[in-house]
Formats: C-alpha cells, sequence, structure tokens
C-alpha cells in the first residue's frame, strides 16, 4: 500500500521546531512524518528554530509525544556523505546512532547518499571502496537491529544509475535498498521514471519533489541536487515523472511511503497533499 508522508525538512527555513510540522501532518489527516537528525548539538535547533532531532537526545520522549499525535516515522534522514574520506569516520557512526534511535521508535528506514560534489584527490574507483566499505560496516548494524538503509539519488555516484546498480549489489542484503528521489534523479538529467523502473524490486521508500520550470532552466544537468522543491507538487515540470513514478508504483502493487519534500510556504504543502492524493488514488 502506498503511504503519504513528509519531510519536517520543509520547516527548516521558517525556523520551528518539530511539533510545527508533526501538528500540520495530524490536522491534515497525515499518519506518518520523516526526520532529519543531528549527530551532536546545534544550537539553533536548540533555541527551538530547527524542526530536526539530534541523535543523542532521548528517543522515548520522542516516540512518547508521536504516539500522543497518532504519527508514525516513515524514515530517519541521516544522510552524511558516505563518499567523502570523511565518511568513514564521521558518517559511518552517525549512520549506526541513527539504526539504534530508529530502533527504538519503530521507525523502519535510514537514509544515506553521497556528497554533492566527487573528493578532491580521489579516483572514481577509491570512492567506490569507501562506499562499499561504508556500506560494510553499517549493514552489519542494520540486519542485527532490522532497520533498512535506503540509499539517496542526490550526487555525482547515486544519480548515476550504472554506478548506483553497483552500490545496491555491493552486497546481497534485504536491508540495502533504495530511497527514491524524483527532483534529485530530474535535476540530474535523468528520466526520474526510467530510473525508478531500474530500480523497482529495491525501492522502499521515496522522496517526491517536484522542480520549478525556472530551477530546470537554470540548473538541471548541472546538478545533483535539490533541498526542497520551492514549487508545489504537481505544479512543477517534474509534475508528469513524479505521475509515472506513481502509476509504476501502482502497478506493482508497492508497499512503502511517499515523503513529501516541498517548502512549507503558505499554501504549497496543503497544495502537494491535495495533488498527491488524487494521484494515489486516480
Amino acid at each position: 500500500m502506498i503511504k503519504l508522508s513528509m519531510h519536517v525538512d520543509n520547516w527548516r527555513h521558517l525556523d520551528v521546531p518539530y511539533e510545527v510540522p508533526c501538528r500540520f501532518a495530524k490536522e491534515h489527516g497525515m499518519e506518518y512524518v520523516e526526520f532529519g537528525t543531528i549527530d551532536g548539538d546545534y544550537f539553533i535547533e536548540a533555541l527551538g528554530y530547527s524542526p530536526h532531532v539530534p541523535l543523542h537526545s532521548d528517543p522515548m520522549i520522542l516516540k512518547k509525544y508521536l504516539d500522543s499525535m497518532g504519527l508514525k516515522v516513515s524514515q530517519l534522514d541521516a544522510a552524511y556523505p558516505m563518499s567523502s574520506p570523511a565518511g568513514q569516520h564521521r558518517g559511518v557512526g552517525y549512520t549506526i546512532r541513527a539504526i539504534q534511535f530508529a530502533k527504538a521508535i519503530d521507525c523502519p528506514c535510514v537514509d544515506t547518499t553521497d556528497g554533492g560534489r566527487r573528493p578532491d584527490g580521489y579516483t572514481d574507483d577509491e570512492v567506490m571502496v569507501l562506499i562499499k566499505q561504508y556500506y560494510r560496516v553499517v549493514l552489519e548494524w542494520a540486519e542485527r537491529y532490522g532497520i533498512v538503509i535506503n540509499v539517496e539519488p542526490h550526487g555525482p555516484y547515486t544519480t548515476n544509475p550504472d554506478t548506483m546498480e553497483r552500490i545496491l549489489t555491493f552486497y546481497d542484503s534485504p536491508y540495502l535498498r533504495l530511497n527514491m528521489d524524483t527532483g534529485n534523479t530530474f535535476i540530474a538529467g535523468q528520466d526520474p521514471v526510467a530510473f525508478l523502473k531500474r530500480f523497482k524490486d529495491k525501492v522502499s521508500h521515496c522522496h517526491i519533489k517536484d522542480v520549478s520550470a525556472e530551477l530546470a532552466e537554470a540548473v538541471r544537468g548541472g546538478m545533483t541536487g535539490i533541498a526542497c522543491s520551492v514549487a508545489a507538487i504537481g505544479e512543477g515540470v517534474n509534475a508528469e515523472n513524479i505521475a509515472g513514478c506513481i502509476e509504476l508504483l501502482k502497478d506493482m502493487n508497492w508497499d512503502g511511503w511517499l515523503s513529501i519534500e516541498c517548502e512549507a510556504a503558505p499554501g504549497k504543502m496543503e497544495q502537494s497533499l491535495e495533488w498527491l492524493r488524487k494521484e494515489i488514488a486516480r
């Protein structure tokens, strides 16, 4: 069954705590939210101006709050660039702590990805060695804890379908899956429907992003990812691709989450929800 979720990161630019997007989800009949995570302390979050969750905080406090709101978590976003040299000593620990936190709040998935650019001084073959070792370590934890590790197309390695296939087949594990992203694949110059079709047997979670005509004209093919869409889902130039991805998932009788990534400007999230619900029901 296709389930709707939304990323609390949509509210990041509004400088609000996670309670604000959670209230939106409850008021609009949603059952799931997706959280970004912080591995350490960030004074902005401590002052109440960030919707993301510190991994050193008590997960039971968050779980109690979510239970009181009738909400569940579709995924924790812990996407420290695993393609960077620092991924070996910072990203691995970050992801492990996210796995532990996810287990405590009954969240099924943790999101990972590569960096926005190739690291200086490393060949692509050397980077693939880093990536393979990163997943070797975190998958040991994921399998013990029963948490799916999703790979999101966001950088030069993961938005390239051939390289993504190498990453997803490094290890034969049901816990290594795909977090599809309609906006990142499109902005990287790929066909989102074709990308999803190639990895349809691996996808467990989706980020749904539209793209404005202005942004597509300015950077498509020159960037590999965007944080959130400024266009509501369904009103940008990626709407037809999103609709095609949803139809493909329906044909598969797919069981997973579509997580909205759209800046929470006035009316945009409401518009996105209405469009997606119609497409799912169509």
